[in-house]
This record gives structure tokens, sequence and C-alpha cells, in this order.
């Protein structure tokens, strides 16, 4: 990685608006991603720049821990739960495959990755990223679908979006999310994307303007859709599962250390 894109402490201070002593919790906390060069903490400009994102859209203050909605079984702090990089190069590579646009939130309906190929009728939408409130309503939903299958429902969008849970034990931590699918038919009457750009927002010009920008799928794309969103969340249990066992054992290792 070329030094230019290495923040140093001072760096990430300025960014985050925080005084040095909490770039170090967040840090030693498992919450900001860095690395170590000689004595000095080195943070990927990159990295930094998603952790800003995510916390932007879950509402997490830069020093705190994130605002998690009530849920059925909600996540202390999304940050800790999920190694968030590695979770983000799976998920893009599948969006990419299946063709739709894919999000991993927690149980509060809270985005913990960034979406990977969001059709643009979503980014038109939700160009401010305080509109993207009204779809964290609509995943609190789904978290609370006692359905275990995965099966399509309209979005607050009107468009068809599923998901698969993430399980780690018998606890739901999370959920994959896949969506941007035009249901048929498509696109609504004029009247529905009037209340549309009234709900979120924006011109009725700029809605029509992207009403097309969504994904098509025959019935065979959407039933393979439906296969892998849970197969997606599986993979991501496992992930999930493993670092949790690591953090584990590395908390038993300091505390015989400490003895």
């Amino acid at each position: 990685m070329p030094t230019t894109d290495l923040l140093t402490t001072h760096d990430v201070q300025a960014l985050l608006h925080v005084d040095r002593t909490t770039i170090y919790r967040l840090v030693e906390s498992g919450q900001l991603p860095a690395i170590r060069v000689g004595k000095q903490w080195r943070f990927a400009r990159a990295e930094i720049e998603q952790w800003l994102e995510n916390a932007k859209l879950s509402g997490r203050p830069a020093g705190g821990t994130a605002r998690i909605a009530p849920a059925a079984a909600p996540v202390a702090d999304s940050s800790e739960a999920f190694p968030v990089a590695c979770l983000q190069l799976i998920q893009d590579a599948f969006a990419e495959l299946l063709g739709v646009m894919i999000v991993v939130t927690d149980m509060g309906g809270q985005p913990v990755t960034r979406f990977s190929n969001p059709c643009g009728f979503y980014t038109a939408l939700t160009r401010d990223s305080r509109k993207i409130s009204r779809c964290i309503q609509g995943w609190q939903q789904l978290a609370a679908d006692p359905a275990i299958a995965p099966k399509f429902i309209p979005s607050e969008m009107g468009l068809l979006c599923a998901r698969g849970l993430i399980r780690v034990g018998t606890e739901l931590k999370g959920m994959v999310i896949a969506g941007g699918i035009a249901p048929d038919p498509w696109p609504p009457p004029a009247d529905q994307l009037a209340q549309l750009a009234d709900q979120f927002g924006v011109s009725v010009a700029e809605v029509a303007a992207h009403v097309e920008d969504v994904y098509r799928l025959d019935r065979t794309g959407q039933e393979r859709v439906l296969q892998f969103v849970q197969r997606i969340a599986d993979i991501f249990s496992h992930i999930v599962s493993d670092r949790s066992a690591l953090c584990g054992r590395l908390q038993a290792i300091a505390s015989l250390i400490a003895l």
C-alpha cells in the first residue's frame, strides 16, 4: 500500500474530531481498523473512509458505539460483531454475480456494510443519506418476519428484496439483504411515483429519470437470488462465528498472561 494512503493518528483525529485517547481506545477495542508501523499506529485511508460512512449510516458518533434500533435480537455493536472489510469483499462478488444490490445489516436494520452494486433508482432516492432511514424501517420489518426461508417482499421503494439470516450459535446477529429487483409490472403508475418522490424528498422528474435503473430478473434469476441469499448469510455466519471464537481465545490468553 502506498504510504500516501496511510494516515497518522493526528490525521484520523482531524477526520473524526476526537482526541488521541479516543483513537487509541477505538483501536484497542477493535472498532477502528489500524496497522502498527514500528511503534506507531497507521490507518488505511480507504478503511477509515468506509468506517466513517458506516458510522454516519448507523447514526453512530465517531467516538462512541452504534445506536441500534430495537429488534428481536439486537447486536451490542456491529463494528465489533462483524469483520466488515472481509464481508464487504465477499458481498461485492455475490452482488455482481447475481446482478442485484446487496447489503448486510444488523437485526435493527442498521447497515453494517456499504451497498454493493446499488441500482440507479435506489441511489436517486437516497442521494441524501438521511433518506435511508425510510429503508431501515423496511429492513426492520424483514427482521421481524417469522418466516425462515427467504422470500421476496416489496421494499419502501416498491422494489423486491429478500433476506438471509446471519446466525451465531442460537443468536441472530444480522441479515444479508438482496434487492433492487423490479416486480411485475414495473414501473409504477405516475401517482405512485409522485408519492415516492414526496416520501423521499426528491423531485418527480428525478424519480422518473431513474425509474428504469433497476434490476430485471426473470423467474429463474429470482429463484437463484432466493437460493443464494441464505447461503451467503451462512458463509457470513461461519466467518463471524470463527472470529468470535478467536477473540474469545485471545481474551483467555490475555487473562492468563495478566495473572
